[in-house]
Formats: C-alpha cells, structure tokens, sequence
C-alpha cells in the first residue's frame, strides 16, 4: 500500500504582474471564442498570475521533498494553468533530481484529480514499478474569462505535494468515487461506526455534511479552495493527526459533477490513549 512519507503546502504566493503578450492573448482568444465567450482583460488585469511553475517550485523547496528522489511523478489540477502549453510534471521531476522513469499531468476531471492520481500510484507501487511517487495538486484562479466557480466563491491559489512511499508513515487503504451524497455519508457512517473515537473525517467545502451523526469527529474545511482543500489540510496536519487517530478519512463532492471523492488513511502504528478533539474551524 502507498504510504505518507512527506508533505508540503503553499496558500496566496505572491503574484506577478500582467503580460499583455499578443501570443497569450490571441491563445486565450482561441481557447474561449468558439464556445461563445471573450476574454476579458479587465478581469486578467486585476488578476494574481500566479503561474503552477511558482507553485511547483515552492512546492518543491523544504528539504524533505527535496531528497525524496521520486520515480514517478504525477501533477493534478483542475483549473488550468495561466501559461499555456507549459509542462509542469517534467519540471517538477527535474526539480528534485531528474530521476523519475514517468512523470505526467491529469487534467480536465476536476476535483476527482487527485483521487485518480492515488489510484495509479497504488498500482504502480503494488506491481514494483514505484517505490516513491510524488502527487502535486495544483489551482490557480487567472482565468481569460469570468467563471462562477473560481470567481464567485472565490477561490484562491493554492497547491499541495505528497511523497508516498512503501513503508512508514500512514497507508492509504482506500480510494472511492460514490454518485450520490446519500451514499457517501452512509459510506462515511460505516467508517466511522468501526472506531468512532479513532477516526476523522476531513470534509471539503463542497460536501454535504448535513446526514452525518454530530458526534463523529470531524474538521470542516472553509470555502476559497475547489480540488486541493482536503489535500492542503492533510499536508499541514498529518504528523498530529497520526498521533491522534487511527485513520483519517479525506472526502468532497465536485460541486459540477455532484460525485463525490474519498480517501482512507490509516496510521501505520497503534497510539494509546489517543484524545485529540475534533475542529470545526476553516482548516485551509
């Protein structure tokens, strides 16, 4: 099973100023028109531009991740990128070393992205093609043209970077896709029953809590994020949530596909006398 060996996180970077480049432009013009919009400059103007290269590169600056020494590389994302035609996964990879035998990006699956990107590491791993992977989730918010998700939440740029391994640290045990909420929390509700007090559940902003039982415990992420929040909550948190529960549940509904996603950790040792109550607070 894939194993948490590292992690890092990046919220708000700074941002760069506006490149009125025509080639840009006239992409983005492309990119929009046949579909009936226009790009609106104003909007890219006022925007942060901050690019998924600046968040890879602080992504990839502590230490830790940077002697990780990946053999497989995987970049998620679900809004795309400000430059275009940039390759992102092949920059990450000769960041930290140049190593890698595969590296590649996923796209265009929204917030399931990630959770897509646990499923082939786990099979790379189980068939001994990996023994150490990295997973960047990435979203940036410069958008060419007014989009109700990023700009009436709104969003804000963000990113996430898991090193998962073979052995140590916390196991992923499960990556699930369920169509309806009420399935999910009935899917939620199971885990939880096997050991209330050991575990937690990591809800993203776009999830419907309203069917769980009160008492399992629980950190509700605040809005401003649409695929990395469950992740930038985990890269923050999952040294102390180790020590507190026996497994740590990620889940979030696509609020464009209404599916949502889930993934199980599991701590790779007993800790007794575990306490650690439940927050409730904005998390990312």
């Amino acid at each position: 099973m894939s194993t948490l060996q590292a992690a890092s996180a990046v919220i708000s970077p700074p941002g760069t100023p506006y490149d009125e480049s025509p080639a840009t432009l006239s992409y983005y013009r492309d990119l929009v028109e046949p579909f009936g919009m226009t790009v609106d400059e104003e909007l890219l103007r006022s925007a942060p531009h901050v690019t998924h290269r600046e968040l890879i590169d602080r992504l990839g600056a502590p230490e830790d991740i940077r002697r990780c020494d990946p053999d497989l590389v995987i970049v998620t994302h679900a809004l795309p990128d400000v430059t275009p035609f940039a390759a992102i996964a092949p920059h990450l990879n000769w960041l930290l070393g140049d190593r890698a035998t595969t590296s590649f990006g996923i796209s265009q699956q929204g917030l399931a992205a990630p959770f897509t990107a646990l499923r082939i590491i786990s099979a790379f791993q189980r068939s001994g093609r990996s023994r150490t992977a990295v997973l960047a989730v990435l979203e940036q918010t410069t958008l060419p043209t007014r989009f109700a998700l990023a700009h009436d939440t709104p969003l804000t740029d963000s990113g996430a970077l898991l090193v998962l391994g073979v052995d140590g640290g916390p196991q992923v045990t499960d990556v699930s896709a369920i169509d309806t909420t009420r399935a999910a929390v009935e899917r939620l509700t199971e885990l939880v029953a096997a050991d209330p007090q050991g575990t937690l559940l990591v809800l993203g902003p776009w999830f419907d809590e309203s069917g769980l039982d009160p008492a399992a415990r629980r950190q509700r992420l605040a809005a401003g994020t649409y695929a990395t929040s469950v992740w930038l909550a985990l890269a923050r948190h999952w040294r102390t949530w180790r020590q507190e529960y026996a497994a740590v549940v990620l889940c979030d509904t696509d609020p464009r596909t209404g599916s949502t996603h889930l993934a199980v950790l599991r701590s790779d040792r007993e800790t007794p006398g575990r306490t650690g109550a439940a927050g409730t607070g904005a998390g990312t």
